[in-house]
């Protein structure tokens, strides 16, 4: 019995080494690949779809419909955005396209916000291509047993595991029935947990279909930056009919959230190398001549309301117009603060990852605290050796003064931050001069080389060719923690961190260059 609660502490400090050594690793991989992927490998070309698009403003005409779309159910759609359920129960909602969508390749982004007043919502939103329009149904309010992929926003936990609000791709064959009982956890060909309810910022949605890849990417709602998507889920492999309707779907239950849609935005991909077909060629010769026509009758309307305006107001002729664009002084200074902006988000993503670094830090120095301890109770009852006890002594007061470097650099974060905030809340109160704003920025640019210098202090300091820690010879019985393995542990752990801190202030360098 002695034995096996000896052993525990060692097996469990090994194992919080070894998970943390492989989060490191598959990160900075993943990192790597990322990174790699768009150098390997060119973008598609994009091209904005109009017909098959909508957003605000103006985005309902005066009959209440929205321009090449149709809506059904309970969907409202206004100035700014569409309606799809209001927060009643049992409500039903869709819009769908007009025409028919022939691309081979394409990327649609949804921007929706979904909320409510309760705890939990229902029942979601719905994404759809298919070849027919599912114009009402049981499926997020559109219709079942479709042809084509289904991407689901389920709000509703129906099967109890827990497991809601999650982003779901479901594709179907035109005989399948949806399985509403288990939220289409077995229908599903890729999930993730997403909490899209009730966020500050709009959610967005990154749908892509190339070369038989689907993809899904995420922005939370976090952050106002639109470009901020992270992965959901991918499918490979998959087939789709090539010609279809979008759609977008939503229905509530005994549970209700507003189901509201900003924007939908298709883009057509083409392939590198190939160009495609210009616009003048899909646009009929009737059509054109229509929107010709159309065209000219309103600029005549125009016309005519501006002979009206001047002689209902002679006295505005001959004044200047008010530039309604901005200055230079007003782009420069516009291009500052978001560069500012994204400086603080930066720096507070690093306070966040040394802050998960100093949780990882105190949690290996209770577990050789309690090694220490429990060595020195062995070392007097003759079990170990007086050298050993002494090196685990180092080995913890060094781990203690790295998480003590650590907690200055944290600090030293802080101090950045509350600089930034500084500048920042001057700025709003009424604006700064462009000295006041570089000398602000040359400030934490120091502040930041500091940081950069201690980092480099420390890895110096933990360098294992200045300092080659020997383990001491163990008498034959189980050991808790070799003295190499940790100093091996610290010396990577502080070189990857050092990586991260060269690789972010690059990025803030460059995001800079304007100034």
């Amino acid at each position: 019995m002695a034995v096996s609660i000896a052993q525990r502490p060692a097996a469990n400090a090994r194992l919080l080494i070894l998970t943390f050594l492989t989060a490191l690793i598959s990160h900075c991989s993943v990192a790597d690949i990322s990174a790699a992927a768009p150098a390997s490998e060119e973008a598609p070309h994009r091209r904005f779809e109009y017909k098959y698009s909508f957003k605000g403003p103006h985005l309902s005409q005066t009959d209440g419909g929205i321009p090449f779309w149709i809506h059904t159910g309970n969907a409202i759609p206004s100035a700014d955005q569409v309606r799809i359920t209001p927060s009643l129960r049992s409500q039903r909602g869709t819009v769908w396209t007009k025409n028919k969508v022939n691309f081979e390749h394409w990327e649609a982004e949804v921007t929706f916000r979904v909320s409510g007043r309760g705890r939990m919502g229902a029942d979601g939103l719905a994404m759809w291509f298919t070849t027919e329009q599912g114009l009402d149904g049981p499926v997020y309010g559109a219709a079942d047993q479709w042809n084509g992929v289904g991407v689901f926003f389920d709000s509703f936990d129906n099967d109890g595991k827990k497991n809601n609000p999650a982003i779901l791709v479901v594709g179907n064959n035109g005989k399948l029935v949806y399985d509403h009982q288990n939220d289409g956890s077995t229908q599903a060909l890729g999930t993730c947990l997403r909490d899209f309810r009730n966020k500050p910022y709009p959610v967005r949605a990154k749908i892509t279909y190339y070369k038989q890849t689907l993809t899904v990417m995420i922005n939370n709602g976090f952050t106002p930056d639109k470009e901020d998507y992270e992965f959901c889920t991918k499918v490979d492999n998959m087939i789709i009919p090539s010609e279809g309707f979008f759609g977008i779907s939503a229905a509530t239950g005994g549970l209700a959230d507003d189901h509201d849609v900003l924007s939908f935005l298709l883009f057509r991909l083409t392939e590198p190398g190939q160009q495609p077909p210009p616009p003048e060629s899909e646009i009929p010769k009737e059509e054109k001549d229509k929107y010709q026509e159309e065209f000219q009758n309103f600029q005549q309307e125009l016309d005519k309301k501006k002979e009206e305006f001047q002689k209902e107001h002679p006295d505005v002729q001959g004044e200047p117009i008010e530039d309604l664009y901005e200055t230079v002084n007003d782009r420069e200074i516009r291009q500052v603060f978001e560069g500012q902006n994204r400086i603080h988000l930066e720096i507070k993503q690093l306070h966040r990852q040394l802050a998960m670094i100093l949780d990882e830090q105190r949690r290996y120095v209770s577990v050789i605290t309690d090694e220490v301890a429990k060595k020195g109770t062995n070392a007097e009852s003759g079990q170990l050796d007086t050298a050993g006890q002494q090196q685990l002594g180092s080995i913890l007061t060094s781990q203690q003064e790295v998480l003590k470097n650590l907690n200055d650099l944290r600090n030293s974060f802080y101090e950045s931050l509350k600089q930034i905030g500084s500048v920042q809340q001057q700025g709003n109160a009424g604006g700064m001069g462009t000295y006041e704003t570089i000398q602000h920025f040359n400030d934490i640019k120091e502040h930041l080389h500091t940081v950069k210098r201690d980092v480099e202090h420390l890895v110096q300091r933990n360098n294992p060719a200045e300092k080659a820690v020997k383990c001491p010879e163990m008498p034959p019985m189980p050991s808790c923690l070799s003295t190499v393995h940790f100093a091996i542990f610290v010396v990577i752990q502080s070189v990857l961190f050092f990586c991260y801190v060269m690789y972010k202030s690059q990025q803030e360098a460059a995001a800079k260059k304007f100034f």
